[in-house]
């Protein structure tokens, strides 16, 4: 099994050298600055909104949210676990119900 590997390892490094060794000029690298566009909608009041502020604005901007379709408290926590476990956004454990609660009031079926 290690001698397998090994060979492989040595065609892999052999097919990427060869590209490499004939380039004529160095790729280079560089800094790319992205603007986004700024929304002009913000979050309405209610419980847990700088909760959602800090931990949801982000990645997503308040105009998105809003235009989310109205779901039960049980979709948006769906929602939520999706954007943390799929996404691996940054969104402590204890601030989850607080978002899930804020979402289901402001963008609940009503």
């Amino acid at each position: 099994m290690m001698r397998k590997t090994t060979f492989s390892s040595l065609v892999v490094g052999i097919a990427l050298a060869v590209p490499l060794a004939q380039a004529k000029e160095r790729i280079a690298l560089k800094s790319v600055s992205v603007t986004f566009p700024q929304s002009k909608n913000s979050l309405p009041d209610g419980p847990g909104l700088a909760t959602v502020q800090s931990n949801c604005l982000s990645c997503h901007s308040a105009g998105m949210i809003l235009v989310q379709p109205p779901m039960p408290q049980t979709a948006w926590a769906a929602e939520v676990a999706k954007m943390r476990n799929v996404y691996k956004a940054p969104v402590d454990e204890k601030d989850v119900p607080t978002i899930v609660r804020y979402l289901a009031a402001v963008k609940g079926p009503k």
